[in-house]
């Protein structure tokens, strides 16, 4: 048999034994590997909506993975390292990574990490090759200590900068950053491209409603625009259609909950790892280990709930 037969034959085989659903993804293989995710970034990551969509697609679609996800996202956080004159006046420039990074490396020792920056690095001024050079210092060397350390490394473009400026188009600086980094992929790098999605999703969105934002104040993303961003990292790692959601209260309920649990683990890891950022000081690891772990039960409960009811549609 010639080597085209073969390959002609072993595909048939492999359409016809595989269900219809499963989608070849050789990503997952990353996802199933990991047993702790880390996320960093800036105010966006904090905030942390779209790490809980995505828990709660890991939660329902793949509980036999169920690995640690923790969100360690800092406001006003840049990956190059630059602040602003002006932002002085919060009482702080704004904070760097690499002032933390090599103790979160070592504290949390993730098996993946998901970064998210761009939005400040770019201080809000014009594009500029100095600035657009620290910024890609920046994130290699977030690159080389995470594979250091022995974790896979993704990266997410920044999203859109949606407020109005009669002398630049700060988005231009983001539309910049993007595009390099998804130049990098040629190189091996894995990087997911929120920014083009959400501007073409933004696009098309004022078609309809001229006056449709993401953002109110132009940067960090209301629900619908946090759920994009969840969406693209679901995309990445999918191999099957998401499972629809047949209890709705029960969902909301398991949102809650990973909620709940995303804040008390991010407050105290923070703390304990520690930061140059005026925050609020979260628990003692032991005291939010203990909440999270109530929380776990509460969101296994509701994920009971949730298969039975999928198995009855």
């Amino acid at each position: 048999m010639n080597t085209n037969m073969f390959l002609s034959r072993w595909i048939l085989f492999v359409l016809l034994v595989l269900p219809p659903e499963v989608w070849a993804n050789e990503n997952f293989e990353i996802l199933k590997k990991a047993k702790k995710i880390v996320l960093l970034g800036d105010s966006i990551t904090y905030g942390g909506e779209y790490v809980v969509f995505f828990e709660r697609w890991l939660t329902v679609n793949h509980p036999e993975l169920s690995p640690e996800v923790l969100n360690q996202g800092i406001p006003s956080e840049t990956v190059s390292g630059l602040s602003e004159p002006g932002h002085i006046r919060h009482g702080f420039p704004r904070p760097d990574l690499h002032e933390r990074l090599d103790r979160s490396l070592k504290a949390l020792n993730p098996d993946l990490i998901i970064a998210c920056y761009g939005i400040n690095c770019g201080i809000y001024m014009p594009l500029d090759e100095e600035r657009f050079a620290k910024y890609k210092e920046g994130v290699q060397r977030l690159k080389k200590k995470a594979e250091a350390q022995g974790a896979t490394i993704i990266f997410m473009t920044p999203p859109v900068y949606d407020k109005p400026n009669p002398k630049f188009d700060y988005d231009d600086v983001m539309a910049a950053y993007a595009r390099w980094l998804v130049s990098k992929r040629k190189d091996g790098w894995q990087v997911i491209d929120l920014h083009t999605i959400m501007k073409r999703e933004l696009a098309q969105k004022r078609e309809k409603d001229p006056k449709f934002k993401y953002s109110r104040d132009g940067v960090h993303p209301g629900a619908e625009g946090h759920e994009l961003m969840a969406q693209q990292i679901i995309d990445f790692f999918a191999i099957t259609p998401p499972l629809k959601d047949p209890h709705p209260n029960a969902s909301g309920r398991m949102m809650m909950f990973l909620r709940e649990r995303m804040r008390v683990k991010r407050a105290a890891w923070l703390t304990k790892i520690g930061h140059k950022r005026p925050m609020r000081k979260g628990k003692l690891l032991s005291e939010a280990n203990k909440i999270a772990a109530e929380n776990t039960e509460r969101i296994k409960q509701n994920l009971g709930t949730i298969l039975k009811a999928a198995k009855q549609l």
